[in-house]
């Protein structure tokens, strides 16, 4: 009972600190809040002066062409103005020049600020993102400490196997949470409030700069929601290829190879050994993930010119290489907060998979997997 007494005495100490901790972090949080809408708005502003202030300049500079064009005539025919005439052709000119060297100054500051009000908005938005993720683990820790772990633990007897098990469960929830926000809204809803900015520009460019420099916008707008379209449909890949179901295991690779060639410019080489085989969905989807982690490693991580991928499917084992001419890793140096390899073990475990990583530093990496296909669970099937 006291060592009882003594974790809890510890875990309220624990949320006492960790709930300080969190409420200085939201604080933060708000406050660059705070400021981003202020120089959000302010940028709104400043775009609005910096068109008016084009307008303005263009009209003085027209003013100021015809007392130039005045003032050269007056010049020409000195003889026919008399002094007020010639003083007041003069003054004109060089009122408007003044006049327009100032707008021309003006335009120039506001400029300046509205570039370095876009640097500051970048950076609050980071620090922004960067307190969400923070509170976000700080919750993490919070349910670990409130839940569910108090009812096992006088199952688990080491408290660091506790808190690793309780925070292991919790923590790959929010994760795939977190990723799949962070990535529509870095990706997809970024692009889409750009496009509304940039949308609202095309109809002010096309009355002060004319038609091409408004079709030049409009091209970038195009592009922009083409990319965009392609990031949504990447996400809804990543969550659950349709094709795997409908078409199988290999069709829905092959063509998953051939997009992440196309998008990251990599050489991807795709063989397939032997027939064409239909398994049983949850290790068509084990197979997938795999290979689609391992690529996105060596894609993320070792700088390769090269990747390679060979299946083979039998009728009591599928095999499956990747190998990459990267930079390659010491297999045997755990880097914290690295699971990519960690994940795959675990899918391939959970098939009574075997799996083996050959790599060196400088010597890239090849990555070879076995799956037994068990004849009372595998139902596989010819593809016709």
């Amino acid at each position: 009972m006291s060592s009882v007494r003594s974790i809890e005495a510890i875990l309220e100490k624990m949320m006492e600190m960790v709930g300080r901790s969190k409420e200085e972090i939201f604080e933060i949080g708000e406050e660059s809040r705070n400021e981003y809408d202020t120089l959000k708005s302010e940028l709104s502003e400043i775009q609005e002066k910096v068109v008016l202030m084009i307008e303005q300049s263009e009209r003085t500079e027209l003013h100021s062409r015809f007392a130039r064009n005045r003032l050269a005539e007056v010049s020409k025919h000195f003889s026919k103005y008399s002094d007020e005439e010639v003083r007041e052709a003069y003054e004109k000119a060089n009122d408007y020049q003044v006049k327009l060297a100032l707008l021309h100054q003006e335009e120039k500051q506001l400029r300046d600020r509205r570039d370095h009000i876009e640097r500051r908005l970048m950076k609050l938005g980071e620090t922004m993102e960067r307190a969400d993720q923070l509170i976000n683990q700080i919750n993490v820790v919070i349910n670990y400490l409130t839940g569910d772990l108090q009812q096992v633990s006088h199952i688990v007897a080491n408290a660091e196997e506790m808190q690793q098990f309780g925070l292991k469960i919790i923590q790959a929830q929010e994760e795939e949470r977190k990723k799949l926000s962070r990535e529509i809204h870095d990706g997809p809803a970024q692009t889409m409030a750009n496009v509304m900015l940039r949308s609202e520009l095309v109809e002010k460019v096309l009355d002060h700069d004319g038609v091409d420099k408004a079709r030049e916008e409009i091209r970038d707008l195009r592009k922009m929601v083409k990319d965009s379209l392609s990031e949504v449909r990447r996400i809804i890949y990543d969550l659950r290829p349709m094709t795997l179901d409908d078409l199988g295991l290999l069709p829905t690779l092959s063509k998953y190879l051939r997009n992440a060639e196309e998008r990251t410019g990599i050489s991807i080489r795709f063989k397939n050994l032997g027939r064409e085989r239909r398994f049983p969905t949850h290790m068509e989807v084990a197979i997938f993930r795999f290979i689609q982690e391992a690529v996105q490693n060596a894609v993320k991580h070792a700088d390769a010119a090269e990747i390679q991928v060979k299946m083979e499917m039998k009728d009591d084992l599928v095999t499956a290489v990747i190998k990459d001419d990267g930079k390659g890793f010491d297999p045997a140096q755990k880097k914290e907060g690295r699971f990519g390899l960690v994940g795959m073990k675990e899918r391939i475990n959970m098939l009574d998979g075997s799996i083996s990583i050959d790599s060196k530093p400088g010597r890239g990496t090849l990555i070879m997997v076995q799956i037994p296909v068990k004849m009372n669970t595998a139902e596989t099937m010819d593809v016709q």
